[in-house]
């Protein structure tokens, strides 16, 4: 069973989950070495102190951390409560043991916007909400929990952290809220996505052009170290300036890429002309630009329904 207060004990073996460096910044042990605590903290926000079989010893925070019982059971495999098809055990959550108060898990990334190869993994991200006594205590629980099972991607927000980003108009958030392909809703999560309309507001003009901008330097950082861009990231770009446009016009957030699937997979690929890919993008601006001046989208989203539902779901934690 995981430790209910969450700090790791003297003498606990444990595996990194982060490269361990010198003060210097080298390398000294890879992800996954193993060690045991030789000093823990008196609360869940200071340093551990853990010893390695070399007799080298490094300061890590509990999320650089996994109990080494934990993460082997990760490498096992349990099968989900829900009776679904068995798949690796989230350490985090199974380590805080949040895993059974998740209550909304969904798929994202490119099999949610028509994308996907087939290489592809499943992007799972969800939300969970944690029991009162262990949210109210000195310990606390983290705001979000990132994992990689088997070599897919997987995020659990607890639901504080995503009401607010989902009201500063976070891209990824909002496509957990819109995606159709969810795997797990309690009756509280539909009840949280039947107010998805109440998160959107004028604000996401401004997150999705952040977000453009993100891409559009590692692209420009391609061109530099390259000559060409990676053309993933050319995609992506792309595809959240769609996004942006659609969320401003029409009040919605597209996952699936539809009609521009083709096009998307060409860029991917590389087989689109650059001359017609920076015209597509600087359309799209244009288009971003000229939504954000007509939505009807309101200035604010409703941050008093966010918080009732807030409320009404710590008072079912209880």
């Amino acid at each position: 069973m995981p430790d209910p207060h969450l700090i790791l004990p003297v003498g606990t073996q444990v595996v990194t989950l982060v490269e361990v460096k010198a003060p210097g910044g080298d390398a000294v042990h890879p992800r996954g070495a193993v060690g045991v605590v030789v000093r823990a903290p008196a609360d869940a926000e200071h340093a551990y102190r853990v010893k390695f079989p070399d007799g080298a010893e490094a300061a890590l925070k509990r999320q650089e951390l996994s109990a080494l019982a934990h993460f082997k059971r990760e490498q096992i495999g349990l099968q989900p409560a829900d009776g679904s098809a068995a798949r690796p055990v989230v350490t985090r959550l199974d380590e805080y043991g949040l895993f059974d108060h998740v209550i909304y898990r969904c798929v994202v990334g490119s099999r949610a916007y028509g994308l996907e190869g087939p290489d592809s993994d499943y992007d799972r991200r969800g939300v969970y909400l944690p029991p009162a006594d262990l949210h109210w205590s000195l310990y606390g629980v983290p705001e979000q929990i990132d994992a990689t099972p088997d070599g897919a991607d997987e995020t659990y927000w607890e639901m504080q952290k995503f009401l607010t980003l989902a009201l500063k108009s976070n891209p990824n958030v909002l496509e957990c809220l819109y995606t159709p392909l969810v795997e797990l809703a309690t009756p509280l999560a539909r009840e949280m996505l039947d107010m998805r309309q109440s998160f959107l507001s004028r604000m996401a003009y401004q997150t999705y052009n952040g977000y453009v901008l993100s891409q559009f330097k590692k692209l420009a950082a391609d061109l530099r170290a390259h000559g060409e861009p990676k053309w993933k990231h050319v995609m992506h770009l792309l595809r959240l300036l769609i996004a942006g446009v659609t969320v401003l016009r029409e009040g919605y957030v597209p996952v699936h890429v539809g009609e521009h699937r083709d096009m998307l997979l060409a860029v991917k690929r590389g087989e689109a002309p650059w001359d017609e890919v920076e015209a597509w993008r600087l359309d799209l601006h244009r288009q971003l630009d000229r939504a954000a001046e007509s939505t009807q989208l309101p200035e604010r989203p409703d941050y008093e329904r966010a918080n009732a539902f807030l409320i009404r779901a710590r008072r079912n934690a209880l």
